[in-house]
């Protein structure tokens, strides 16, 4: 019963939509890539990660962009990316978590996309982030110290996002029914009649 009501809601959602890209934004370590695999699959999209993305598009992985050709060049690739994608229908997104901080991708996904802020503690993500060896940013004498910074900095940003949904300590496929639910009460209170 529960799995019908929640393919119920999936597709529900999938209705409101009407082929506009789903975007996921937040911190590394939020959930993003995880929680968009299982949104893609109940909602019968395409998912994409928009790093892997720029992996393919660059043929060379992000901490290899970043250490020749620098932040900057990365983010001009990234927006590039960001733009292609966003140009197909029936897209789930996950987005690098300095993508929305920029301004020109920023508009790009408010334009043409419902942007989601997967937001997370400080405690989670930098429990979360230290298993990974791949994280160019946090490649300092104090990845707490940085991770904070980064926190203080995005976080004004990311709540630009059409919809805030909380990662927690639970199943990704949670923070996913948690997401859809969100999205929907953001999407019908935006419809006419609605007081939106």
């Amino acid at each position: 019963m529960e799995a019908a009501r929640r393919n119920e809601r999936a597709n529900h959602l999938v209705d409101l939509l009407v082929g506009r890209p789903l975007v996921l934004v937040g911190m590394m370590g939020a959930g993003k890539t995880t929680v968009g695999r299982r949104l893609a699959t109940r909602m019968g999209r395409h998912f994409l990660d928009s790093d892997e993305e720029i992996e393919k598009a660059a043929q060379m992985d992000i901490p290899d962009i970043f250490s020749t050709r620098g932040e900057a060049e990365f983010r001009a690739g990234e927006t590039r990316v960001i733009a292609r994608v966003l140009k197909e229908s029936d897209v789930v997104l996950a987005t690098g978590g300095g993508a929305f901080v920029h301004p020109e991708t920023r508009a790009l996904v408010k334009a043409d996309a419902v942007s989601v802020w997967i937001k997370a503690d400080f405690d989670l993500l930098f429990a979360r982030v230290s298993r990974r060896s791949n994280r160019p940013l946090l490649k300092t004498n104090n990845p707490r110290a940085t991770l904070k910074a980064l926190i203080e900095e995005r976080y004004p940003i990311y709540g630009e996002a059409d919809v805030t949904v909380v990662s927690r300590d639970v199943p990704h496929e949670t923070v996913a029914a948690d997401l859809i639910e969100a999205v929907i009460s953001h999407l019908e209170a935006r419809e006419p009649g609605n007081g939106g």
